[in-house]
């Protein structure tokens, strides 16, 4: 009996991840805020409440694990403070006095969402957790995220802690540029010394493409995924929150974004956009850097081109919105 329930689970995952999985409308999943956002350019793909102030659970950590990469070397030495043993909820069972290295520390937030990590982590980072979370805030506005609030480096429930999805899914985006955390969170296991860790994200071993980031559950917060993939080039950035079947709706959001959208070269690098001529002479002007847009099939970008003796510029607008802006260079 037991053997038939697991395959029969097994095949419905199967189906919810499978790249033929039904389209899925607005009104018919159940996050409380959800959103699909492409990382380079920051389009957003798909959006639901995006911008409801709602708490994150775990996916706190990821600003969490951002702020500490930002600033903090990874071979660093820490020894756990007794502030972080016992803290309630994800563990990996830190003893007090223990020594590992930020590195270690940070799989362990991030594969296992140890809160006892994430104190460890703050108090070692900011001084104290309460100083630490002025430096999260700093974090989260300076890639433009203006409704989060952070009151704990892990995300258990507390007044004021919040964000929304359009603020997790921008921070994620700017967290995966970032090597080091893309690696830790792309990670089905970390093994080191006499410690090891499963990664907590289901769809790392059942979704194609998958490549993190982050689960959270409390019952204030509900069921929470932060979760990417990337295919053809283009990576893509979901996130539930409140979200009780949030492996499920997460799938499904990437999987209709993945079959809308696909990532186009709209200005090639070393492009010719015109010339200026001084005293009968030219001078020529270049898209020094490709811009690429994700674009659902008949949409079609248009470009602007500036030449004059003080502005050389392309823009690139889409439905009359302005999309990219970039000097050029002159040859």
């Amino acid at each position: 009996m037991m053997k038939r329930l697991f395959t029969v689970f097994a095949l419905c995952l199967l189906l919810l991840t499978s790249r033929g999985a039904a389209a899925l409308t607005a009104d018919k999943y159940t996050a409380k805020s959800a959103i699909v956002m492409e990382r380079t350019s920051g389009r957003v793909l798909f959006a639901l409440n995006e911008r409801q102030k709602l708490p994150m659970a775990s996916t706190t950590k990821i600003v969490t694990a951002l702020t500490v990469i930002e600033n903090c070397d990874l071979s660093q030495k820490v020894t756990v403070p007794k502030e972080a043993c016992g803290v309630e909820g994800s563990s990996v069972y830190l003893k007090e006095g223990e020594v590992l290295t930020v590195e270690q520390l940070l799989y362990g937030l991030m594969l296992r969402s140890g809160n006892d990590c994430a104190v460890a982590l703050a108090v070692h980072c900011g001084g104290s957790a309460e100083n630490f979370c002025r430096l999260m805030k700093e974090t989260a506005q300076k890639y433009g995220c203006k409704d989060s609030s952070f009151r704990n480096p892990h995300g258990l429930p507390a007044e004021g802690h919040y964000t929304t999805a359009w603020d997790l899914a921008k921070i994620t985006c700017a967290a995966l540029d970032n090597q080091v955390f893309a690696k830790i969170v792309s990670s089905r296991r970390a093994a080191f010394e006499n410690r090891s860790f499963v990664n907590k994200n289901k769809l790392l071993f059942s979704f194609e493409g998958c490549d993190g980031v982050k689960t959270g559950y409390t019952k204030k917060a509900g069921r929470c995924l932060v979760a990417s993939a990337t295919r053809q080039g283009m990576q893509l950035v979901a996130v539930a929150l409140n979200c009780a079947p949030m492996y499920e709706e997460c799938a499904r959001m990437l999987e209709n974004a993945f079959a809308k959208y696909s990532l186009k070269t709209v200005l090639p690098a070393n492009k010719l956009c015109g010339a200026v001529y001084r005293n009968g002479k030219p001078t020529y002007y270049y898209c020094t850097q490709p811009f690429r847009y994700p674009l659902a099939q008949g949409e079609k970008p248009t470009v602007k081109v500036t030449l004059q003796e003080d502005v050389q510029r392309a823009e690139v607008f889409l439905e009359g919105k302005k999309v990219y802006s970039a000097p050029l260079q002159a040859r």
